[in-house]
């Protein structure tokens, strides 16, 4: 017994604790399972962008006939040409962007701006202003579009490019705070507490310190605001009527390509206009995902 408890309290055995051989073990078994799934979700998402690129340089032929799935013989741009100029993508395209780019801007400032004063300082309601924005996130908006119609149609907005943008900001505004508002606070006191010292203004440590040191969750939201605006649908239905062709959003453009041609829709022109949809948000991604990564994170511990 004696020999027994000295070599096991020997100096420099390292001490094996019971379970940590079985917990390895099972994270060594779902390593490839996860990587499985991972698998599987890639070709999921993957696959529908594919065939939608390789879908606009088919004829209807093509993609009806027993090869739907192959390559097209020739990639010819004739379906570009055709949702570009007739079905007027370009033009829905420039709108797009347009009201995306306002929208997205005005949510940036104002939401930063929001955020950071209901993450790091101190007044009577702060938490409950906190929370009736985050209320908003609860909020569908199909539930809200009647109102929301009649609300627009009474400030005269109906049918405008404005009244687009200030729903599209006010629907943005509760994620676009709740997401600032928990970055903010990860950032330290110290470098606001010194330029206040030095004689900075709130609104000048703001913009010029604060801003610059949130750059990875500003850039983060930014794109995540970017992409649900640039494929809003419902929104523009109701604010957009059909009358009002010309101010339309890319998404309108779309739908209108494979419901105003009937039994004669030009399928290989929607999936070029899907493609033109497609490609601007998935460059925007590629460019800017580990910014998108590093937001995340960061904004996760403090």
């Amino acid at each position: 017994m004696t020999a027994t408890t000295r070599r096991d309290a020997a100096p420099g055995r390292p001490a094996v604790r019971r379970g940590a051989a079985p917990a390895r073990s099972r994270m060594d078994m779902f390593g490839p399972l996860s990587h499985i799934a991972l698998v599987i979700w890639t070709i999921l998402v993957v696959a529908p962008i594919i065939y939608t690129f390789l879908g606009s340089f088919k004829t209807n032929t093509e993609l009806f006939g027993g090869h739907s799935l192959a390559l097209p013989e020739h990639f010819h741009w004739d379906a570009w040409g055709r949702a570009w100029d007739r079905s007027h993508i370009g033009r829905y395209m420039f709108n797009t962007v347009l009201i995306v780019g306002i929208s997205t801007f005005f949510t940036m400032l104002l939401g930063s701006m929001a955020a950071y004063v209901l993450s790091r300082y101190e007044f009577i309601g702060r938490r409950w202003i906190y929370l009736l924005f985050v209320s908003g996130l609860s909020i569908p908006p199909f539930l809200a579009l009647s109102s929301l119609y009649k609300v627009v149609q009474n400030l005269g907005l109906l049918g405008t490019h404005t009244g687009v943008v200030l729903v599209y900001v006010a629907y943005s505004l509760p994620f676009t705070v709740f997401f600032l508002a928990a970055f903010f606070r990860t950032l330290p006191d110290t470098v606001a507490e010194a330029a206040m010292i030095d004689g900075s203004s709130h609104t000048r440590t703001f913009f010029q310190i604060m801003m610059p040191m949130a750059k990875p969750g500003l850039v983060s939201i930014t794109i995540f605001n970017v992409i649900g605006q640039w494929n809003q649908y419902l929104l523009p239905i109701v604010l957009l009527p059909g009358d009002q062709q010309d101010k339309w959003l890319i998404t309108q453009g779309i739908a209108n390509i494979s419901t105003s041609a009937g039994y004669e829709a030009d399928w290989s022109a929607l999936f070029a206009a899907l493609s033109m949809a497609i490609i601007p948000v998935l460059i925007v991604y590629i460019i800017f995902q580990r910014q998108i990564q590093t937001g995340l994170t960061a904004g996760a511990v403090k």
